[in-house]
């Protein structure tokens, strides 16, 4: 019952939280529009903010960018359009899923060479372990002397019992 309830308030909140940002000025009188609006802003990610979309982000240039969108969607212009011109205006960085192509292959990439490398140091390192035999250090001959004297004391004791 409890966990039933806390899924109903989740899933009812989930929506008004990701629709926070937008504020009641920018919403467009044609649904449609909005609609579009709505859309092109969730693929683009807020610049100041890491990972978050500019219709959920509070940030002043999200702002900037919602409205930015709109304008271009009242003067008539395409997603594709309104994508191309956010990123001939910010860079790929703009787009929560970057093209794959030349540019961002070192952004597609990276993650497994940095794993692979990682696992690579870490074979390395387990397989040095794994061979390497501890031999303690040869004994000085002050300390050689003391075991000995340790020794002779402990046969005395030994003897005498």
């Amino acid at each position: 019952m409890i966990a039933r309830l806390l899924l109903i308030i989740t899933l009812t909140l989930v929506p008004v939280t990701t629709a926070l940002a937008v504020e009641p000025d920018e919403i467009l009188s044609d649904p449609v529009l909005e609609e579009r609006a709505r859309e092109v802003s969730r693929e683009l990610r807020c610049v100041v903010c890491q990972n978050q979309d500019i219709d959920s982000s509070n940030a002043g240039i999200a702002r900037e960018m919602r409205i930015l969108v709109r304008e271009r969607l009242m003067a008539g212009d395409t997603n594709a359009d309104i994508l191309e011109f956010m990123v001939a205006r910010y860079g790929n960085y703009v787009l929560l899923r970057p093209p794959f192509n030349a540019q961002t292959y070192a952004l597609w990439f990276a993650p497994l060479v940095l794993a692979l490398f990682a696992g690579g140091i870490g074979y390395t390192v387990m397989r040095q372990a794994r061979h390497k035999t501890i031999r303690p250090a040869d004994l000085t001959t002050d300390e050689e002397a003391a075991l000995q004297a340790v020794l002779e004391t402990s046969s005395d004791i030994e003897k005498n019992k």
